[in-house]
C-alpha cells in the first residue's frame, strides 16, 4: 500500500483508491450519491481531503453488511459538516440498524430453507410459496395464479 506522507493534505482519486482499496469507478459514483466529496483543481481534477479514506472504508463497511447507500448517505449527513465518522459513530449507527439486518437475516433463512422446495414443485403458488408471497399475504385473499388477473378484472371493473 502507498504511503502518503503527513504533508499532504489532500489526495488524488488514484492515490484514495490506491489508499482504500476502492476502484476508481466507486470512488466517483459514492461522490456521484453525496457519500464523499472533493474539490476540483484548475485542471479540473479532483482532489479529496486525507478524511475520504476513513468514509470510505465507513462506507465499504456498512455495503459489506448489506446497509443500503441511501441510508449510509442519512447516516453521514447527520455528523456535523467535513467531519469523519469515528468509532462512536460507528457504535451508534450500527445499533441502529442491528433491527433491520436482523430482519433480513430472518429472510434470508426462510428463502434458503424454502429455495429447494421452489426448484422441487415448480409451482411459485402465491398460495403456498415463501419466494412469492413471504408471510402468505395473499393467501387470505385469493390463491394461485389466478390473483393477477383477478387484480387486473378489479382494476377495469372499477374504471
Amino acid at each position: 500500500m502507498p504511503q502518503i506522507p503527513e504533508k499532504i493534505h489532500e489526495l488524488t482519486v488514484g492515490q484514495l483508491s490506491a489508499r482504500s482499496g476502492a476502484a476508481v469507478s466507486a470512488l466517483h459514483f459514492y461522490e456521484s450519491k453525496g457519500l464523499i466529496t472533493s474539490r476540483r483543481t484548475s485542471g479540473n481534477q479532483r482532489r479529496y481531503s486525507r478524511d475520504a479514506l476513513r468514509r470510505v472504508a465507513f462506507v465499504r463497511a456498512a455495503q459489506r453488511v448489506g446497509i443500503p447507500l441511501a441510508t449510509i448517505r442519512e447516516a453521514l449527513a447527520e455528523l456535523p459538516e467535513e467531519r469523519t465518522p469515528d468509532r462512536d459513530d460507528w457504535a451508534r449507527l450500527s445499533e441502529a440498524w442491528r433491527s433491520e439486518l436482523d430482519q433480513r437475516i430472518k429472510q434470508l433463512g426462510r428463502l434458503r430453507d424454502h429455495l429447494t422446495d421452489c426448484i422441487g414443485c415448480g409451482c411459485l403458488s402465491l398460495e403456498t410459496c415463501v419466494l412469492s408471497n413471504p408471510d402468505d399475504v395473499f393467501g387470505e385473499q385469493l390463491t394461485g395464479s389466478r390473483l393477477l388477473p383477478e387484480r387486473r378484472r378489479a382494476k377495469s371493473d372499477g374504471a
